[in-house]
């Protein structure tokens, strides 16, 4: 494949460059990038259809600081939809939609290595329809204590009848998404019950877990971040690459492999290729957060 070339993808023209330059220290290239983008596209853009997609873009390499990409790409292609979403203080600006393969092929062209999604349609920005729990390992702490954690959180669940899917967040950790999918739903009130039920853990497995930003309290701990629940907030889509030494990726995962994680059996770290062979054998593990419906708890009075 040349450096540069146009290619059709269901009808659509997409420029790409630099193809052979290299995006990871581990010698994955941008061709390589764009190549993962466009087989997960089929599964990813599930996942990602509907909302307002922030870019994280890494130009000059997963080892550079990157930035983030709130407002759509000026230049983006004409067939690239955007929406309204959470702006700055002069209103909203317009997020892309990442909504079919042409669409991901273009992203990765931009080196948005990372794409991150928030729990609210762009079509209903007040109604979450996923919670989240992010569980962020402290320093002397790893994704082995997420897992754990995260087992420990769906006991919890379990006993108001709700039920959660995890992916490795690609980085460090773990989240949970625990569908909602039904009217009603609001980020005040998911973030509420993220709190309450890290409060939970923190008395249930004393020293292991901190629901308090404060980095300072998060050493020998997993922070369970219930912030993410926020109206403004986004999370590392499902099968989203991360900017690491690797291409690693957010990668949904069963509840037996989350166990075999918390056994110090399995790191749970997957590359771009692993991910293409779970989908060959599991099909889309994160499937049932677009369509079960839940609703949270009634809070006490």
């Amino acid at each position: 494949m040349s450096s540069d070339t146009v290619i059709e993808i269901e009808g659509k023209q997409v420029k790409l460059t630099n193809l052979d330059k290299v995006l990871y220290p581990s010698g994955f290239t941008k061709a390589e990038v764009i190549d993962f983008f466009v087989r997960v596209a089929p599964i990813a853009t599930r996942h990602l259809a509907g909302r307002c997609i922030t870019f994280r873009r890494y130009p000059d390499g997963s080892d550079s600081d990157g930035f983030f990409e709130k407002r759509c790409n000026r230049y983006r292609p004409d067939w690239v939809p955007v929406s309204l979403g959470p702006g700055d203080r002069r209103g909203g600006i317009d997020y892309c939609r990442v909504e079919d393969t042409a669409t991901m092929a273009w992203a990765a062209n931009l080196a948005a290595l990372e794409l991150h999604a928030p729990m609210a349609l762009a079509a209903d920005l007040d109604t979450p329809r996923t919670l989240v729990f992010d569980f962020d390992p402290g320093p002397d702490t790893s994704i082995v204590e997420c897992c754990r954690v995260a087992s420990a959180t769906r006991a919890v669940l379990d006993a108001v009848d709700l039920r959660g899917w995890c992916k490795t967040s690609g980085s460090k950790g773990l989240q949970m998404y625990v569908p909602l999918n039904t009217p009603g739903a609001t980020h005040h009130g998911a973030a509420d019950f993220a709190l309450a039920v890290g409060q939970v853990l923190e008395r249930q497995l004393d020293g292991a877990v901190t629901t308090v930003m404060a980095k300072a309290e998060r050493p020998g701990k997993v922070f369970v971040d219930w912030s993410q629940n926020a109206h403004h907030k986004t999370t590392i889509a499902p099968y989203s690459l991360r900017a690491r030494s690797r291409p690693t990726v957010s990668t949904p995962v069963t509840w037996d492999e989350v166990q075999a994680c918390a056994d110090g059996d399995d790191p749970l770290v997957f590359e771009a290729g692993d991910v293409l062979d779970r989908i060959e054998q599991h099909g889309d593990l994160f499937a049932p957060v677009l369509t079960v419906e839940q609703s949270l708890p009634a809070p006490k009075s």
